[in-house]
């Protein structure tokens, strides 16, 4: 099947990369500075979110735009400096659908509500930038997930219709940011695991070997209802 007209839009931490703990831990460091108690429900309650809505969320709508800098600052600056010192390693499975679908000639993009120093950091750690026809980070959009601008801005990028797009997530929040998108959404349940998509899976390495296939089918049959 000519795969050229058709897209995956993956998302990143989570989806991609085994990066909960440093993230997690991160949060620890910043939350604790400003006297603030998170427990980790809350904490993958936010998967999916910019930092902007998570602070606010946790510290009150009123958080001053300067407070968000700064403690969102501080916060992924630890990440890095913690994907620096302990490394990344790709979730099971991942590394053969990015190889796979290269070699199949399937345009791939990252769409993702990290921030781009983020993706920098993931980039130095593993060699995965050379898949990705499209990068889309947290600030080159002005709405972040559950809002659909960066599968649009993807789609856009990729010169492609958001219809054409399939969107892998491990969220709620990039669940209903790609179905808003009008794209097929498939679930991930590394995070989540009551994750409820169009498709699916506990893990990559089960997504099914025809899955591409598999969501045009489900795609014209929901068409056709």
């Amino acid at each position: 099947m000519n795969q050229k007209n058709k897209a995956v839009i993956w998302d990143l931490d989570g989806t991609l990369i085994d990066s909960a703990a440093y993230h997690w831990e991160a949060w620890q460091f910043v939350m604790a500075a400003e006297n603030f108690s998170l427990s980790y429900d809350d904490y993958v309650a936010d998967f999916g979110k910019r930092n902007a809505e998570i602070l606010r969320g946790r510290l009150g709508e009123n958080l001053p735009d300067e407070t968000i800098h700064r403690i969102s600052l501080a916060k992924e600056e630890k990440y890095r400096e913690l994907v620096r010192i302990r490394g990344l390693e790709l979730l099971p499975g991942a590394a053969f659908w990015l190889e796979k679908l290269k070699l199949e000639s399937l345009l791939q993009a990252l769409g993702t509500s990290a921030p781009r120093g983020n993706i920098d950091a993931v980039f130095a750690a593993l060699d995965v930038e050379r898949f990705f026809d499209a990068v889309m980070s947290s600030e080159e959009v002005e709405r972040g997930k559950p809002f659909p601008d960066v599968f649009l801005a993807a789609a856009q990028k990729l010169k492609l219709d958001p219809a054409d797009c399939i969107v892998v997530e491990d969220a709620p929040a990039g669940i209903q940011a790609a179905r808003s998108a009008g794209m097929f959404a498939v679930g991930v349940r590394t995070t989540h695991p009551d994750l409820e998509a169009d498709l699916v899976v506990d893990s990559l390495d089960l997504l099914p070997e025809d899955w591409i296939k598999m969501t045009k089918e489900k795609r014209n049959t929901k068409q056709t209802k």
